[in-house]
């Protein structure tokens, strides 16, 4: 979340509710900063978010105004809403840890389809593994979803059985044991773009990521992952892309830690459709405030104004989770269902011909061939022709775009 001077951002709109709403001076009206806005998290473009933070001095004591809260969501529409306020300490700043989830439908653990470029890719990898490795299993060997597919059927009857396939429970398992690769502390390069094995700043800390059971919403069925992190970079969610790619070609699980290596591989972004900020953490800031509070003595009027309420997001949990329902989970299955996103990010991965996913091979090894060399720009291709990596490119920013340029569906929240 943040402002742009010339795009509509969901930061700038909760903005001008505020001014309209009385809760800005006149005198600071033209600029935030001399309000000393602030945000909690920020989303990359097409991102939703159920809860976030902004920190800014306000009026609350509004003439005539008993619900505050109502007053401010009055100049809001209905995607964006106002959940409450605390006054915070002087000390205040940014939380220590971030919660996200992402969502996706579990047919795009369905392995490549025979005669794409992505199955025989795979086909390749465990031939080779198999001249030296006769125990190993080939997941390139026709899935039965595709050994049960009706030959001349159109595009639309196979995405209407890609939607009724349910996942083993087995692979979800695998899937789980994938994401536990993730936790702790590792040097996550590889899961963003523009920085290199050598720049600290890629040491991320991932404290508990958890796959939930799946679920069936309408005729197609859906998996959870909820990520607690520290904190992320620009396009994390190249995180979920390897879990889903590793998955559905039977890479074992050691694939992900040899990623934390100086190798540097291509990974495609998974859609930014999927991923919802949950809500960021503020544990060691709510642990100042009960300190403080525990020092202070009830019925000293001195120290009242050092009292000071936790940042607490339970509070408000019943209309956060009926939020999401209505304006993010809902809009999400539906932008899918019209517009068959994630199938249409699967196709383009599958239709590349290059060797960036050599490394889904049995062995969970980074073969040469995969890396990419320094100082040499790869073979991106041209949209449609087999040679390029879907997500995969040049950084875009993460900041928030202009929303009148998006589907209702993809606006930050």
């Amino acid at each position: 979340m943040q402002m742009q001077p010339n795009g509509r951002t969901i930061e700038g709109l909760l903005f001008e509710a505020l001014v309209k709403a009385g809760a800005v001076s006149e005198d600071n009206a033209d600029d935030p900063t001399k309000l000393g806005l602030q945000r909690a998290a920020r989303t990359d473009a097409g991102v939703h978010a159920a809860g976030n933070l902004v920190s800014l001095k306000l009026i609350t004591a509004i003439p005539g105004v008993d619900d505050f809260v109502g007053h401010v969501n009055s100049f809001l529409t209905p995607e964006i809403r106002m959940w409450g306020f605390v006054r915070a300490r002087n000390s205040f700043n940014a939380c220590d840890s971030r919660v996200y989830e992402y969502l996706f439908p579990t047919y795009v653990l369905i392995p490549p389809k025979p005669g794409t470029a992505m199955y025989e890719a795979l086909k390749r990898a465990n031939q080779a593994a198999y001249n030296t490795e006769a125990s190993s299993t080939s997941q390139a060997d026709v899935h039965p979803f595709w050994n049960d597919a009706i030959t001349g059927s159109s595009s639309e009857e196979e995405m209407a059985r890609k939607r009724s396939w349910r996942v083993p429970a087995e692979e979800v398992e695998k899937l789980r044991s994938y994401v536990q690769k993730y936790e702790g502390t590792h040097n996550f390069h590889n899961y963003t773009v523009g920085k290199e094995f050598s720049d600290l700043s890629t040491k991320r800390y991932m404290m508990k990521i958890e796959i939930r059971d799946p679920a069936v919403y309408g005729d197609t069925e859906w998996i959870s992952v909820r990520i607690h992190g520290q904190s992320f970079m620009l396009h994390q969610r190249k995180m979920i892309s390897l879990v889903i790619l590793s998955c559905r070609s039977n890479a074992p699980s050691q694939l992900i830690p040899e990623t934390y290596g100086p190798k540097q591989i291509q990974i495609p972004k998974a859609p930014s459709l999927g991923l919802l900020l949950e809500q960021p953490q503020f544990g060691s800031y709510n642990l100042k405030v009960k300190e403080t509070n525990d020092r202070i003595k009830d019925g000293d009027p001195d120290a009242e104004n050092h009292r000071h309420s936790p940042i607490d997001y339970e509070i408000y949990r019943e209309m956060i989770d009926a939020f999401k329902v209505k304006h993010i989970y809902e809009r999400m299955r539906l932008e899918e269902a019209e517009n068959d996103v994630f199938d249409t990010w699967l196709r383009s991965v599958d239709s590349y011909s290059g060797d960036d996913f050599g490394y889904l091979n049995p062995r969970g090894v980074i073969p040469p061939s995969a890396v990419v060399k320094r100082d040499t720009k790869r073979n991106s291709g041209k949209k449609g022709d087999g040679k390029r990596v879907a997500g995969v490119g040049t950084a875009d920013s993460d900041d928030e775009v202009d929303i009148s340029m998006l589907a209702s569906a993809d606006m930050e929240g």
